[in-house]
């Protein structure tokens, strides 16, 4: 009886534990993965959004003084 119960233990549970504990350990890794990628491009969104409001801001400035220009320009 304990030879059958060795026998099924050890050429059939074990494996499957093993094969459980691997695909657990990858899952975990690859969720950890993930999360550092979102990290990541939460971060790289929020930068190019501020450089995007930067740039607005920089384009606004410079037709402002464009116009600014223009109008002292077409005063004279």
């Amino acid at each position: 009886m304990y030879e059958i119960l060795d026998i099924f233990m050890q050429w059939l549970v074990a494996p499957i534990v093993v094969t459980v504990w691997f695909l657990y350990n990858k899952v975990n890794k690859n969720e950890k993965d993930i999360a550092v990628i979102q990290a990541q491009h939460e971060s790289r969104a929020i930068s190019h959004d501020r450089e995007m409001k930067e740039m607005k801001e920089t384009i606004k400035a410079i037709f402002n003084k464009l116009d600014s220009i223009e109008q002292t320009l077409r005063s004279k």
